[in-house]
């Protein structure tokens, strides 16, 4: 049963200027070791960091909380899967509300274009 939708889009040049300007307080305030390590490995991070931004928002938009309750940047952490398809991992208070909703399973979808990127999470109790 699905039990969350949520959907975001950002613009690449939106993320490449708060990199630019804010690097390390932006990226420890947003994103895991593990995110880092991915999204600035190859010459696209602004694209891949802008992709992982749009995600982390529509899972925080999908779980329902906002970003009140507790819920951190951090506790919504999108890496890529052996398959080469993005997964999404729950750390922290998201994780706790998840496991109070009975939510058990996640789907991601990452798309840019254009200097858009954008992304679709669902959240299912199975």
């Amino acid at each position: 049963m699905i039990c969350g939708v949520g959907i975001d889009i950002v613009t690449v040049e939106r993320i490449e200027r708060i990199v630019e300007t804010r690097k390390e307080r932006f990226l420890y305030r947003v994103y895991t070791d593990r995110e880092c390590a991915s999204s600035l490995e190859g010459g696209h991070a602004a694209k891949s960091l802008s992709g992982r931004f749009a995600a982390k928002e529509a899972a925080m938009k999908a779980l329902g909380t906002g970003w009140g309750d507790g819920v951190r940047w951090r506790d919504f952490e999108v890496v890529t899967g052996s398959s080469g398809k993005p997964e999404l991992f729950l750390h922290g208070k998201a994780l706790s509300i998840a496991e109070e909703r009975g939510i058990t399973t996640s789907h991601v979808s990452i798309s840019h274009d254009a200097g858009i990127a954008s992304a679709v999470v669902v959240l299912e109790k199975l």
